[in-house]
């Protein structure tokens, strides 16, 4: 599939600075710098780069959580306004589904775990059986249908995570958005998570857009590789080629700060 399904031009967030005296103007702290970026539908893309590089900044723009200071996002060709109510909104967020890094933080604990994933399902007025879909995506998550009626102290990291991605695919989006799925898991839950991130876009066409600091997430989950680096994206290609043939210094650097045993 060649079709583009998000697309960003010029996008760019600054945030108010520091003043040098009481009478100057406030100088603007660029997070991120006029970019563009074309994700086609049906690819899995990875975002990586240091902490502070500007990778969530970039995820949260492209997705409507926060406005930007300058250039558009379109999702298949619609404009995305920030700037609108959250009811203008829901097309987008029927179309979206998002994990954050930490399923612990991310789940109300006060919420059955029936609740959390069934959430977007009435939230965005989606139609049909909601418990039925709600046992459907447990079950692809690998989680039996009486995780439903309990809460998320009850589980452990990998399978809270499990809950996180159910809750993101109930209302079967098109793009799935991690902003580091996988960073609070230990080696084996984060191998098995990823698995189940392949089989779910193997098996639905999910197009998908990761945000990680562990380039091996990328390299086995992403067609391809944008890195980022003070704000600005310095290349973006073929994992293949970025990862095993870089053109650009910091890549070279930053993947050779990988710890090898």
């Amino acid at each position: 599939m060649t079709d583009v399904l998000l697309e960003a031009r010029g996008l760019a967030r600054a945030y108010p600075g520091d003043r040098p005296h009481p009478f100057a103007r406030r100088a603007r702290a660029w997070a991120l710098r006029p970019t563009d970026l074309a994700v086609r539908a049906g690819d899995a893309v990875g975002i990586i780069g240091e902490s502070g590089s500007g990778k969530s900044t970039l995820v949260r723009l492209l997705t409507g959580l926060d406005r930007p200071t300058a250039g558009t996002v379109a999702f298949d060709g619609r404009p995305v306004d920030a700037a609108a109510s959250a009811r203008s909104l829901r097309w987008l967020r029927r179309r979206t589904g998002i994990v954050f890094q930490d399923p612990h933080g991310s789940l109300d604990p006060r919420m059955s775990v029936g609740r959390i994933v069934g959430e977007p399902l009435w939230a965005l007025d989606v139609p049909g059986d909601h418990r039925a879909r709600v046992r459907e995506v447990l079950a692809r998550v690998g989680l039996d249908a009486a995780a439903a009626d309990r809460y998320p102290h009850e589980f452990s990291g990998g399978q809270r995570q499990r809950i996180a991605i159910a809750r993101a695919i109930a209302h079967r989006p098109d793009l799935l958005v991690g902003d580091e799925p996988l960073s609070a898991l230990d080696v084996t839950v984060r191998a098995q998570i990823l698995d189940l991130l392949a089989e779910l876009r193997r098996e639905s066409g999910l197009t998908l857009l990761v945000v990680s600091h562990d380039i091996g997430v990328v390299q086995n989950l992403c067609d391809e590789t944008v890195v980022m680096h003070a704000g600005e994206v310095v290349e973006h290609g073929p994992t293949t080629q970025v990862l095993l043939h870089p053109r650009e210094a910091y890549t070279r650097r930053l993947i050779a700060s990988i710890p090898t045993i």
